[in-house]
């Protein structure tokens, strides 16, 4: 099974300032016409999206649900049931090595996740295939890290890397072993 994290970090390393905001990935001066930055395809080719309950509560927060008729699983062993469940969503409160056989008896091929607790685990499972990071041009000086602590190191290996006018950095690796 692919298993793809996609995510953006600050030049610092954080996905997040210490409250969990997001704000300044949306600043305007970062936009580009028509450029998604891979997103899209990415989007369209897994079959369903994982992420914990912070990162689900954050998105929930939006003005319009960004996963439209995409089955999102929510990680999650302190929820028992979804305060307001938006799309296709459903909670998991088990491990990470229970939803892998519970999606691969589902025959899932290609998963996506999102979230740093949720990429967290996952990287310690062994199972994640490849890492797509687009670093923002900006230092937050604090917050929530994308990486946390391993069992062991991973190697990785650079696929492709690329660079934007409005200085963001994309950079695309295998996780080969």
């Amino acid at each position: 099974m692919r298993i793809s994290v996609f995510i953006a970090t600050s030049l610092d390393g954080y996905i997040a300032k210490p409250d969990g905001n997001i704000d300044w990935l949306m600043e305007k001066r970062y936009k580009l016409e028509g450029e998604d930055f891979g997103y899209s395809e990415l989007y369209d080719a897994c079959d369903l999206l994982v992420m914990g309950r912070n990162s689900y509560e954050k998105v929930a927060s939006f003005d319009e649900w960004p996963y439209p008729g995409k089955r999102v699983i929510i990680l999650s062993r302190s929820l028992e049931t979804l305060p307001e469940p938006i799309g296709k969503v459903e909670l998991f409160g088990g491990s990470v090595s229970e939803l892998m056989e519970t999606l691969r008896m589902e025959n899932k091929k290609y998963l996506y996740i999102d979230g740093g607790q949720v990429i967290q685990s996952f990287l310690k499972e062994g199972v994640v295939t490849d890492i797509t990071i687009t670093t923002i041009p900006i230092l937050l000086g604090e917050g929530i890290r994308l990486f946390g602590t391993l069992p062991k190191e991973k190697n990785l290996k650079l696929i492709a890397a690329q660079g934007y006018e409005n200085g963001f950095v994309q950079s695309r690796y295998e996780v080969v072993n």
